[in-house]
């Protein structure tokens, strides 16, 4: 028996399987030499492969998940802020890295979910930031 689910990155969705023993993504096979790290909130996923963040939402049939911090980016987990690109007033473009954490020994790359302007940075380089807690804001 196969346990099936579908996650959210962005806009796009993708259909993932485990049977037998094997991650199939959208029907193509993963491959296990990669490491991966994965934290869960709520319906919200954040797995940590290779040096690179990806956030997925998890789709429940007849349910629909709506977004509490619209423009608010927060850490993943417990993480130490180790350098911020960004100030207040800054334009961004989806995808630009806007500060970096620390946490397990990886540096997790903060990005802009979309084009926007930094309204406001919320942390300093060498704090200790919380799950959840606000880091930065952006108007898109």
């Amino acid at each position: 028996m196969a346990d099936i689910l579908t996650l959210r990155a962005g806009s796009v969705d993708y259909r993932v399987e485990l049977r037998d023993g094997q991650i199939l993504v959208d029907g193509v096979p993963v491959e296990r030499s990669a490491q991966a790290w994965a934290v869960a909130d709520g319906d919200t996923r954040w797995v940590f492969i290779d040096g690179e963040v990806f956030e997925f939402e998890v789709q429940r049939q007849g349910r629909r998940k709506t977004a509490a911090h619209q423009g608010s980016l927060s850490a993943p987990m417990p993480a130490t802020v180790i350098r911020i690109n960004v100030a207040p007033g800054d334009a961004v473009k989806k995808g630009d890295t806007l500060l970096v954490l620390e946490a397990m020994k990886m540096e997790l790359p903060v990005r802009a979910p979309a084009d926007g302007v930094v309204d406001s940075v919320a942390c300093r380089t060498g704090e200790l930031v919380q799950a959840g807690v606000t880091l930065i804001h952006l108007t898109t």
